[in-house]
């Protein structure tokens, strides 16, 4: 798999974004992203926010919103400082999510638009991970995703329904599979997994962090509990009196 990401580069990040409006079905995907976040949300946070497209959709029926953008191309971070430049709400963040995302509280909502499929693999599953552990306890991440296709042929579709069909491959993109990476979410601990929409090679994949995460207490944890007037009793923790 290749280890490129273009998007340092001016001319890759103008490009992209002289053509995003017109990516087709891309507003489908947006308005069912914008249906599965609640309009009572406290706080978002948008993994790599690009030019803040997507947070700006999310800001409409949420104005007062507290929001966190990241992202790491120097082109976007102009992009995005300069849209909400007058938001007192909206706090950008210069990060490239190669590395682990920095302490930034608790969020209601976690979102990505197109940019979690520029890291590798083995990097999407861990960035999953800490997306989970930054989510309040029922806390929604919807990730509106580039993702591969099941076949050669369809990947060529819809790289002709973009009008790109005779120009190679973006090497920044690291596709992959819908189905791996719902199972990924299931397996760290997200409820209510699908994929809630798709075209060809776009998805939105949603999970939400349970309000209540089941987890196995330590010897230790157990013992300081029975220490401050604690056992544990047919599964249950309840107070000795």
């Amino acid at each position: 798999m290749s280890q490129v990401n273009l998007w340092n580069s001016a001319e890759h990040a103008l490009s992209y974004l002289a053509k995003a409006d017109g990516i087709p079905h891309r507003t489908e995907g947006e308005a069912v992203l914008l249906e599965e976040v609640s309009k009572t949300v406290k706080r978002i946070l948008d993994v790599g926010t690009g030019d803040g497209r997507l947070l700006g959709l999310l800001k409409y029926d949420r104005p007062n919103v507290e929001c966190v953008a990241i992202d790491f191309s120097p082109t976007m971070l102009e992009k995005v400082r300069a849209r909400f430049a007058n938001d007192k709400n909206v706090t950008v963040i210069e990060h490239n999510f190669d590395d682990s995302l920095p302490d930034l509280g608790k969020f209601d909502a976690i979102v990505s638009s197109f940019a979690i499929h520029h890291v590798e693999d083995d990097r999407k599953r861990s960035l999953y991970t800490e997306i989970f552990n930054l989510l309040n306890p029922g806390g929604i991440f919807c990730n509106l995703e580039h993702v591969a296709s099941a076949t050669p042929a369809l990947h060529q579709k819809f790289r002709e329904a973009l009008g790109i069909g005779d120009t190679p491959d973006d090497p920044s993109n690291k596709l992959l599979d819908v189905e791996t990476q719902l199972r990924w979410f299931r397996e760290i601990g997200f409820d209510d997994v699908d994929c809630y929409w798709k075209w060809l090679e776009l998805a939105l994949l949603v999970g939400v962090k349970p309000v209540t995460v089941n987890c196995q207490l330590s010897t230790a944890i157990l013992t300081e509990l029975n220490q401050i007037g604690y056992l544990r009793f047919n599964s249950a923790l309840v107070p000795v009196h």
